[in-house]
């Protein structure tokens, strides 16, 4: 019985499931920071270029 609890207690089988989880949650944290700065300029050129298609689909 002991050996099955030193078994458990130095398994590490689970941590890097952990670590992955970990990276992948601070990368779209990451992400949405750097989207949500950029908002107003990504409106502004969205807006430009739905007005230049607009423009060149218009008789």
């Amino acid at each position: 019985m002991f050996t099955s609890i030193k078994q458990f207690i130095f398994d590490d089988s689970g941590a890097t499931a952990i670590e992955y989880g970990l990276i992948a949650a601070l990368v779209s944290v990451a992400a949405i920071t750097a989207l949500t700065a950029m908002g107003d300029s990504l409106v502004t050129i969205f807006g430009r270029v739905s007005s230049e298609l607009q423009g060149a689909v218009a008789p």
